[in-house]
């Protein structure tokens, strides 16, 4: 394979001040526009704006300018919204300006007479928008690295932390200290009072038991027809396969609307417990579909790390960029434009395993809380001897476990708590460091939310910090990398409504996760495919790592970097090598690989990064 030029220019760079201007200009009277291989730029007094015209949507007007990225439409409408309907949707200023767009957007709107800017994500802000702000001036870009401040910010040290902690810089925060990203279904408004964020849609769950099932599963199969027929903008259109249930419902569903043969690539892994090819293979026949298959060798590894590392325009420790890279490189080979993707179908609809592992542990909460404080956990937790007794000692565990309230239940095992921020970070380090905020982070995202059941809390919990902060910038980027586009069928809004609907118990039925999902596919989906268990594009990346030289030599001299800048504790490294990749290469190779992404970026971006 020969990777295609991939780029990471920024899509658009603005300045604007909101500062009165005394002059004709403040009503849009010398507003320039140029445009120039590709590239339109506009300018006025306390304006200037350059945006990639190929890909970035504008209207002009006399006193404003609107900008859009992706392709959202009209509530009641099937077909893209116009520019101009765009820009009036903004101009209203109202309360229903977000929930009115749908789709996957990113829109802003420049008032020049009002002095004032206003800009909208989508509920899960597929297209970012990155800011900073300075007084009665704001600078934003779709690339935090590329927000036109005069000076180049310092990076944010916490945000490092937060970066090891959830492999990924959840938003408000990226690594630079001065700019900030838009959070998902947000609104920032920009004027004289100054910079306000807020929510611009939430979720309402309104679980109809009355519906009869079998009219919720006839409807929910035409909704994902729909939602899939919406996304096939050119004739040039294939899927990613993993042989998941998600992935398999997309492309069956893709064949069924161009009525024929779609092509479908998939990536395969020579490593014991990560290769699912063989589900990938039994959607692609049942479906008819032209199967592109690659296995990624550990050399694809030491090859690829560096570039998709230093394309985000922040650390990103996803495992699986790399594979999903391979993926969309292979597609675009084969002359392929846009991808579709199956993401979402876990989060709509109950698909990941800690679903019902916290449900296991939910339980707990049966037992009458004074039975629990006086006799369970005091016999169990505070009687030494308990621990030797082998079946009470795994009773003991969950009790532990499960008197952790959530979110904190679901971080039991993140590896930087496991490890100890002191025995991965130097003291120097962990100075500037406030340790509770991940926590706190993930506290505030699980409140905000009106759900009822643990279920649903869960789902809207991972909306922002799974798909959000982390899947959906994974697919968006390496897809951008490879010069590919990508659809979220299963993203689709009237889709999402439609799970809203749904009862919890429909979704994680006793332990039985997707319950629904795929009770609505069966007859659709081979059964092989709705037995199988969740995998994905997991990378054997510590086994590998444990084998292959060239590798281990990449990982061990990126870690060495990072210890030299003072971030690291070199003794983490030489454990992490020596003793804890023998000891569980799987477990370990995780964080390995989230230190080792973090270097590729700031030997690219930051090269003399150190903590002083």
């Amino acid at each position: 394979m020969v990777p295609p030029a991939g780029t990471s220019a920024p899509l658009f760079r603005a300045r604007f001040s909101v500062a009165p201007v005394d002059s004709p200009s403040a009503q849009g009277a010398e507003l320039r526009s140029e445009t120039r291989e590709g590239i339109t730029s506009f300018a006025a007094p306390g304006l200037s704006i350059s945006i990639d015209s190929r890909v970035v949507h504008h209207h002009v007007e006399s006193n404003a300018v609107t900008l859009c990225v992706g392709a959202p439409r009209l509530r009641d409408s099937n077909d893209r919204a116009s520019m101009e309907a765009i820009a009036a949707v903004l101009a209203r200023h109202d309360s229903d300006t977000g929930p009115s767009l749908r789709g996957r957007y990113l829109v802003a709107r420049f008032d020049l007479t009002r002095r004032a800017l206003i800009a909208f994500t989508d509920r899960f802000g597929v297209h970012p928008l990155c800011f900073a702000e300075q007084g009665t001036e704001i600078y934003l870009s779709d690339r935090a690295d590329a927000v036109p401040l005069p000076v180049f910010p310092d990076l944010d040290e916490q945000a490092i932390y937060d970066f090891v902690y959830f492999h990924v810089i959840p938003a408000p925060r990226t690594i630079f200290r001065a700019v900030h990203r838009l959070p998902a279904s947000r609104r920032l408004t920009f004027d004289s009072e100054g910079l306000r964020i807020s929510q611009s849609w939430r979720a309402a769950f309104r679980p109809d038991k009355s519906a009869p099932l079998g009219e919720l599963k006839n409807e929910f199969r035409e909704l994902v027809s729909q939602a899939v027929a919406r996304e096939v903008t050119t004739e040039r259109i294939g899927t990613f396969l993993s042989g998941g249930t998600d992935s398999s419902t997309v492309l069956g569903m893709l064949a069924k609307v161009i009525g024929r043969p779609p092509p479908a690539f998939s990536i395969g892994f020579d490593a014991a417990g990560y290769d699912e090819m063989s589900f990938a293979r039994t959607a692609a026949s049942h479906f008819g579909a032209e199967h592109h298959e690659y296995y990624v060798t550990p050399q694809d590894l030491t090859r690829y790390i560096p570039s998709v590392a230093r394309h985000y325009d922040q650390p990103f420790g996803n495992s699986s960029a790399v594979a999903a890279y391979v993926c969309a490189v292979n597609a675009r080979e084969q002359g392929i434009e846009k991808l579709l993707a199956g993401d979402g179908g876990d989060e709509l609809f109950g698909g990941n395993t800690r679903y019902a592992k916290q449900k296991v542990f939910d339980a707990y909460n049966i037992v009458p809380a004074n039975v629990r404080r006086r006799v369970v956990e005091p016999l169990l937790l505070e009687l030494p001897a308990i621990r030797k007794i082998p079946g009470l000692k795994k009773i003991a565990s969950y009790v532990e476990q499960a008197r952790v309230p959530m979110p904190d239940r679901m971080e039991t095992y993140n590896l930087l708590d496991r490890f100890g921020a002191s025995s991965v970070f130097t003291a120097r380090f962990l100075e500037r460091i406030d340790r509770a905020a991940p926590i706190e982070l993930q506290r505030g995202v699980y409140r905000d939310s009106d759900a009822v059941s643990l279920i649903d809390r869960m789902l809207a919990y991972d909306w922002r910090l799974t798909l959000a902060d982390n899947d959906l910038p994974k697919v968006c980027g390496t897809a951008r990398l490879a010069d590919e586009a990508v659809g979220f069928p299963l993203l689709d809004d009237d889709l999402f409504d439609f799970s809203l609907r749904l009862a919890p118990e429909l979704k994680v039925r006793g332990l039985t996760l997707r319950y629904f999902f795929k009770e609505a596919l069966r007859g659709f989906l081979p059964d092989q495919i709705i037995r199988k268990r969740k995998h994905g594009f997991g990378l054997p990346f510590g086994p590998w790592l444990a084998r292959d030289p060239e590798l281990l030599s990449l990982a061990s001299s990126s870690l060495g970097h990072l210890a030299d800048r003072g971030v690291v504790r070199p003794e983490l490294v030489a454990e992490l090598f020596s003793k804890r990749l023998p000891e569980h290469a799987g477990y370990y190779g995780e964080l390995i690989w989230v230190l080792l992404t973090l270097e590729q970026w700031l030997q690219a971006r930051s090269g003399s990064f150190t903590v002083r």
